[in-house]
C-alpha cells in the first residue's frame, strides 16, 4: 500500500532533505518541490554543529554516518567569548573531544541531496498554493497550474511556510532581536589578523546589550553576526543605511561605540555583502488539531531564535522521525499524529530555551552566556 501513495515534501532544506533520504532508504518514494533552480543557486549560509541526539541521529538512521564523518570538522567544536572590551572569560581548549563537530551547510545539503533517487527534487518549483481536492487529498500548484495530487504534502518550506495556514494561522513575529551578517573571505590567506581572532570553531562577544558570533567554515571563511536588541523598523529608517557598503560599515561601527577595536575589525575586513536578518519566531508550544494529509516539520512547524542552537538539528530529528513514522503504519493519518505528538513536545521545550537566549542580547548577558557555555562544554550544571 505504502508505494500506491503519493508524497510531497515542500522545501528542500536539511529537514525535507532527511525526510526522503530516510523515506527512500525505506522504500518509500517521495517528491520534494524546491524553489531553487539547482543545487548551487545560491549561498546557503555558513556552519552547523551536530548534535549526537538528534542532527547526527537522523543521519545514521539515514544511513549517512560515514559520508558525514568524512566531512565533519571536529577541531571546529572550539569556543571563546569575550566581553565588549575584549576581555577572555572563556576559552574551551577540548574542543575536539566534543559530539557537535561542525559541517558547512553546502556540504550538509549536498550530501543528502546525492543520497536521494535520481528525480526526487523537482528544482525551480516556486509553490503558489497547496488546496484540498474533493476527494480528500492535497494538490501542489505553482502560478503556472497543478505540479500533482498527493495523500500526504509536508510543510519543510522554512519560516514563511505556503502549507502551514492548512493546518494553523500563527504566524512568526519580530523576536525584538536583528542581526546583521557579514562575511570574510580566505581569511587565513588575505586577512591574517582576523583569522587569529577566529582561530577555529567560533567567537562570542558580549556586552551594551549587543552582541556578536564570529564562525569558521570550511575553506578559510568567517561569517560574522553582530546582533541588537532594536525595533523591527531598525534598519528601514536608517540605523544601518544600506546604500553602499562604505556607509554601513560606518554606521554599524557607529552602533558599537565602545567596542574594542579588535572586535570591530571583522567591519572593516569583510565583504560587500552586508545583510540585515530580522530573528523571527512563533509562539513557544505551537502547535495544531491534526489535519489528515497535511503536516509540518522543522521551521515550518516550529521557526525559534537561533540562539537554542537547534534549528537544523531539530528539522532533521522532525524528518528522520515522520519518515519512520510513515514506514512503520500503513495508516498514515495515525503515523503523522504520532509523529505531531511527540515533535510538540520536543519543541516547546527548544522553543522556551531559545527564547531565553534572546537574553544573549541584553544588559547582564555575560553571566549567562557563560553559564551555558560550561555547561554545555564541561558538563558543569547551569
Amino acid at each position: 500500500m505504502h508505494k500506491e501513495k503519493q508524497l510531497a515534501i515542500i522545501g528542500g532544506g536539511p529537514g525535507g532533505l532527511t525526510l526522503a533520504r530516510v523515506l527512500a532508504s525505506r522504500g518509500l518514494p517521495s517528491t520534494v518541490f524546491e524553489l531553487d533552480a539547482h543545487e548551487l543557486a545560491r549561498p546557503q549560509g555558513g556552519s552547523l554543529d551536530l548534535h549526537a541526539d538528534s542532527g547526527q541521529l537522523a543521519l545514521g538512521l539515514a544511513g549517512l554516518t560515514a559520508q558525514f564523518q568524512a566531512l565533519a570538522r571536529y577541531d571546529d567544536q572550539y569556543d571563546a567569548i569575550y566581553d565588549h572590551l575584549g576581555t577572555l572569560h572563556f576559552e574551551n581548549n577540548e574542543a575536539a573531544a566534543g559530539d557537535r563537530p561542525e559541517i558547512d551547510r553546502t556540504q550538509l545539503r549536498s550530501l543528502l541531496l546525492h543520497s536521494l533517487p535520481e528525480g526526487t527534487v523537482r528544482w525551480g518549483s516556486k509553490i503558489a498554493c497547496v488546496e484540498r481536492t474533493t476527494d480528500g487529498r492535497y494538490r501542489v500548484s505553482s502560478e503556472q497550474g497543478s505540479l500533482g495530487e498527493f495523500d500526504l504534502v509536508v510543510g519543510a518550506d522554512g519560516a514563511w511556510s505556503k502549507v502551514r495556514p492548512l493546518v494553523s494561522s500563527e504566524k512568526p513575529r519580530y523576536s525584538g532581536v536583528t542581526f546583521i551578517e557579514l562575511s570574510i573571505d580566505d581569511a587565513d590567506t588575505k586577512h591574517p589578523d582576523v583569522a587569529k581572532l577566529v582561530p577555529c570553531g567560533k567567537i562570542s562577544a558580549v556586552g551594551q546589550g549587543q552582541g556578536l558570533v564570529a564562525q569558521r567554515s570550511s575553506g578559510g571563511h568567517i561569517r560574522v553576526y553582530y546582533m541588537f536588541r532594536v525595533p523591527a523598523d531598525w534598519v528601514a529608517t536608517g540605523a544601518i543605511d544600506l546604500s553602499s557598503p562604505a556607509a554601513a560599515r560606518r554606521d554599524l561601527k557607529a552602533q558599537l561605540r565602545g567596542w574594542a577595536p579588535q572586535l570591530l575589525s571583522f567591519i572593516d575586513e569583510c565583504n560587500d555583502q552586508i545583510v540585515p536578518r530580522p530573528i523571527v519566531m512563533l509562539p513557544v508550544g505551537h502547535r495544531w488539531a491534526h489535519r489528515p494529509g497535511v503536516t509540518l516539520l522543522g521551521d515550518a512547524a516550529h521557526v525559534m531564535s537561533p540562539f537554542s542552537g537547534e534549528g537544523v538539528n531539530m528539522a532533521m530529528l522532525d524528518g528522520a522521525e515522520l519518515a519512520l513514522a510513515l514506514a512503520g503504519d500503513p495508516d498514515w493519518s495515525r503515523a503523522v499524529m504520532s509523529y505531531e505528538a511527540q515533535m510538540f513536545e520536543r519543541a516547546s521545550l527548544a522553543a522556551a530555551g531559545a527564547e531565553q537566549g534572546l537574553d544573549f542580547v541584553s544588559e547582564g548577558a555575560l553571566s549567562h552566556l557563560l553559564d551555558h557555555f560550561r555547561a554545555i562544554r564541561t558538563s558543569e550544571p547551569t
